[in-house]
């Protein structure tokens, strides 16, 4: 116990030097990033500070993965240059038992990075969107998302859809200018058609101002038929949240909620199979921890005297640097939906991890 508290402690503290030294480099590189999209009208080096700070724990979370292989590179080399893995080793402490200690550290601290971290993560980086927003939008109220306007879709109380279109809206898109409601039931097809010059987003409806209301599936003649209303209260599923999360990436939804924004998505009709991918991802992220150690490990667990250092340690980074951008491939072809999202997130995790353990029992035997 007193060995593995030992190993366990040194590789906090090569995790935490690796950590600090990239956080003092991405930290200088944002400033410089901020600065060359801000103009001076717009904001100076405070408020490039603050971006930077913002969006920095979004950049280090993406790549502690990279700084895990890194720190546990670091801790294997100072073993094994102090002659310390020799004396465990004489000890008759095998190398499968030495590497408890930093892979349940690794464990542990991917679980607080997905517990803790990514809720910060998801906080911090909303919040920066949002200076960054107030400082470049120059007054405007108004935004185009594309050039056809707003496409949104929701489901409807008897289990139908909603399409809503609208040539512009305001930022968060909860209001709604020129728009266009078409409704359709599951089996019939389109019902109901509304136009609308306005529509504002309240608690659980989407209000209307001048309306026209075409009754496509109960009439003949439906323009004959259509109503003109001053107001009008359309039932909605959508809320600001719920649409503010759906223009972000899968990655500003936190992944407390991110279970039931999945849901709501499939609900609204709009494909989960993005944040589904990362859900994965994110569970699965302490087994990549694990696995980055395991990788060093592999490489960089001999001691001094058999020489090759050099090589060993570009292995290890080489290999880390590979499982990293596997991974990123395997989300791709996730968001793609040419893999399913398990086996995107979980996959190659688990085969560096047994890669790496099969090399390192190799390494043991002989």
């Amino acid at each position: 116990m007193t060995l593995s508290l030992y190993i366990a402690r040194r590789f906090l503290r090569a995790l935490g030097i690796v950590a600090g030294a990239f956080i003092g480099v991405l930290f200088l590189i944002e400033i410089v990033e901020q600065l060359r999209g801000l103009t001076a009208q717009q904001g100076g080096l405070s408020d490039a500070a603050l971006l930077a700070a913002l969006s920095l724990p979004k950049t280090v979370y993406r790549i502690f993965p990279l700084i895990t292989v890194l720190a546990a590179v670091v801790l294997f080399l100072n073993l094994a240059r102090s002659s310390e893995l020799v004396v465990i080793r004489a000890a008759g402490r095998s190398a499968l038992r030495m590497l408890i200690a930093p892979v349940m550290v690794a464990l542990l601290l991917g679980v607080a990075l997905v517990m803790i971290g990514n809720p910060i993560v998801s906080a911090t980086t909303k919040r920066a969107d949002e200076i960054e927003g107030a400082m470049k939008a120059e007054g405007m109220q108004t935004v185009s998302v594309s050039r056809e306007g707003i496409w949104m879709r929701q489901g409807t109380a008897d289990g139908g859809q909603a399409v809503i279109h609208a040539l512009r809206g305001n930022t968060e898109a909860t209001a709604l200018y020129d728009v266009s409601f078409m409704i359709f039931d599951d089996t019939r097809g389109p019902i109901r058609r509304i136009d609308a010059a306005t529509a504002q987003l309240g608690r659980g409806a989407w209000y209307l101002h001048d309306a026209k209301d075409w009754p496509l599936g109960s009439s003949t003649n439906p323009e004959r038929d259509a109503l003109r209303a001053t107001s009008l209260r359309l039932p909605s599923t959508l809320t600001a949240q719920s649409i503010a999360d759906s223009f972000d990436a899968p990655s500003a939804v936190p992944i407390w909620d991110l279970p039931t924004f999945i849901r709501a998505l499939a609900a609204a009709g709009f494909s989960p199979r993005r944040h589904q991918v990362w859900l994965q991802m994110e569970l699965s992220q302490p087994l990549m921890l694990a696995a980055m150690v395991l990788v060093a490990a592999a490489f960089t667990m001999r001691p001094t005297r058999f020489g090759g250092t050099g090589g060993r340690v570009l292995l290890a980074l080489l290999a880390g640097l590979s499982v990293f951008f596997l991974r990123n491939m395997a989300q791709v072809l996730g968001d793609n939906g040419q893999i399913a999202a398990t086996l995107a997130g979980w996959a190659p995790p688990a085969i560096a991890a047994m890669l790496a353990l099969a090399l390192v029992l190799q390494q043991e035997e002989g």
